[in-house]
């Protein structure tokens, strides 16, 4: 004999209320199978399965018009169950670096202090931009680490700095295509190089050195990025243009080695690390390697590099 519940009875036996089956009931999500001769209605075996079902489903984060179509029998429900998934990962992934940014907030206070509230919003801005850019090709490209940075020279670049840099930028993209035809090793795409390269740091500085870097490796000589306005042929050219306007400030400091060395050139040497690299050791390694590999580099540049080098 089929087991048969009143309304009441059949919630508790999930934990769900009688107003939530009726709510139920209403949107055709659940339906008591059964119809007494007198009009009154009961739950079945079936119907509770139903229901253990959805309150499943709503544990895993579906909402009910999601739930309807996945009771379809016809419904791919793992494809369902995969995309619910990566929802979940992303929504705690958002909650802990909600969590962070707080406690990151409650380190800089003590309790004589009062809350000061544009850095709050400030690093609240930070993170939005961090998810913003996650949904991005920064998002695929970049490690958490860069796309945080990224985040936070973002979101400290005024808009009148954002809107220089794009005028400036937009102007030398103009002047790049129409010098596709000639050598970028020439003293013509070294000039473009060194304009671009002027325009980069200006923008981005010492401090994002490392950023800058990764954007053009990751993002526009990827082709991950489409933002920049270059066609392919245009990011190889600017590539080569400015590599090498950067070689040749490397060799031309290092051809004066020869020559008795003095203070001023290793002054004049790290001058131009720190313009490569900023604070980065990484690309500064990569630089003295390089120049240790570099057949053009004399041997006696190769010694004082070497002590250079810490």
């Amino acid at each position: 004999m089929m087991t048969t519940w009143q309304i009441k009875k059949f919630g508790e036996l999930a934990g769900v209320s009688v107003r939530t089956l009726h709510h139920y009931d209403k949107i055709g999500l659940l339906k008591p199978s059964i119809r007494q001769t007198s009009g009154y209605r009961l739950y079945s075996e079936t119907d509770l399965l139903k229901l253990q079902q959805i309150v499943a489903l709503k544990f895993f984060g579906f909402d009910l018009a999601t739930i309807k179509t996945l009771l379809d029998a016809n419904v791919d429900v793992r494809a369902h169950f995969s995309m619910q998934s990566q929802r979940l990962e992303e929504k705690a992934k958002t909650l802990l670096e909600a969590s962070k940014t707080l406690n990151s907030i409650i380190a800089t206070y003590n309790d004589n202090r009062s809350i000061h509230w544009e850095k709050i919003i400030q690093l609240i801005e930070v993170y939005r931009m961090t998810q913003a850019l996650e949904q991005s090709w920064a998002g695929k490209a970049l490690t958490p680490e860069e796309l945080k940075e990224y985040a936070n020279f973002q979101q400290s670049l005024s808009k009148e700095d954002e809107d220089i840099f794009k005028q400036a930028w937009e102007k030398l993209v103009g002047e790049i295509g129409a010098l596709l035809d000639d050598d970028p090793e020439s003293k013509v795409g070294i000039a473009m190089g060194e304009r671009c390269m002027e325009l980069i740091n200006r923008t981005y500085g010492k401090k994002h050195a490392a950023l800058r870097s990764a954007l053009w490796e990751k993002g526009i000589k990827s082709g991950a990025s489409k933002e920049h306005g270059l066609s392919p042929k245009g990011v190889d050219w600017l590539d080569k243009a400015m590599s090498t306007y950067y070689k040749q400030r490397i060799y031309t400091i290092l051809d004066q080695v020869d020559a008795e060395p003095s203070t001023d050139l290793l002054a004049t040497w790290n001058h131009l690390l720190e313009e490569m690299c900023g604070e980065s050791k990484t690309l500064k390694t990569e630089i003295y390697d390089a120049a240790m590999e570099d057949t053009k580099v004399s041997a006696a540049a190769k010694t004082w590099l070497r002590k250079a080098y810490p």
